[in-house]
């Protein structure tokens, strides 16, 4: 289909995108891959009058560790976060996760902010941000706040964003010893978006699991943490057990989405299936 006219704007500048925002207000939508929300646009499901160019602009990219945080530019693209060995040493689950989207010309295109300014339902990166408890900022004409990844997610295609602000960094945390962090999904074998997808990071402490954070996408409306698997795993040693029981909870009160590409039954025992998969790989990487 053909997306609905619309008036399309470059912006060099986070300032002058800000001035954008406020000049068009709900009616205009920032892009920067554009892999969601082009296609959305496409099928009419979005209408934005003004289309705002923010890809490339130099004061959204960047890469760095900052104590026990790693702070990502949002408008880094996935290659250069798949390929970028200051992620990979700070918390290799993230640059594992993009280094699987797409193909070669979408990881050159779609950047980390996109991803989870759009909200997709299907978006690998929200499940694995969700997990790491990791943090974005928004910036506005007004200024800067940080939005907790618990509150970002609110329904499918809508974020805690409001629409004058862009989604300028995303932080999460380094990983330390005693912690591990995976992401496991069941692609589409064409778009590689997730069927379903989860994410997990632990913490071990003297043996004993202390910390859990798991959360799953593909499966529903928007990514959502996974709060009884993660109690039954809390408390635990991390073994087979263990780990079977708290997968078996993966899922529960959570709504799903069935489509042609998979049902709701389908989707609810993957979710299971990929979250004993997440969780013992981040287990095995937090004894390591």
């Amino acid at each position: 289909m053909i997306p609905a006219a619309f008036q399309y704007v470059k912006a060099n500048s986070v300032a002058e995108a800000l001035v954008l925002l406020q000049q068009h207000g709900e009616d205009a939508k920032l892009v920067a891959g554009g892999h969601s929300l082009i296609p959305a646009m496409k099928l009419r499901l979005s209408q934005p009058s003004v289309l705002i160019d923010i890809a490339g602009m130099a004061d959204l990219k960047g890469i760095a560790v900052n104590g026990a945080e790693l702070t990502i530019g949002a408008g880094e693209t996935y290659h250069a976060i798949a390929t970028s060995a200051t992620v990979k040493n700070a918390c290799g689950v993230v640059a594992a996760c993009v280094g699987q989207i797409g193909d070669i010309q979408v990881r050159n295109c779609g950047t980390i902010g996109g991803a989870l300014a759009h909200s997709d339902p299907a978006a690998d990166l929200t499940a694995v941000f969700l997990a790491l408890g990791g943090k974005v900022t928004a910036q506005s004409a007004n200024g800067s706040r940080q939005i907790a990844a618990d509150d970002l997610f609110v329904s499918m295609l809508t974020t805690a964003l409001d629409s004058g602000e862009i989604l300028a960094k995303v932080t999460v945390p380094v990983l330390q010893k005693g912690q591990g962090a995976a992401y496991a999904k069941l692609k589409h074998p064409a778009s590689r978006y997730a069927i379903v997808g989860v994410a997990a990071m632990v913490t071990i402490s003297n043996g004993v699991v202390t910390a859990a954070r798991v959360a799953v996408t593909g499966a529903g409306p928007q990514a959502v943490r996974q709060a009884s698997c993660e109690k039954t795993l809390v408390g635990s040693n991390g073994d087979a057990a263990a780990v079977k029981a708290a997968a078996a909870k993966a899922g529960d009160d959570m709504d799903y989405l069935g489509d042609i590409h998979a049902s709701e039954e389908y989707r609810r025992a993957m979710v299971q299936v990929y979250a004993a998969r997440a969780l013992n790989e981040a287990l095995a990487q937090a004894r390591a």
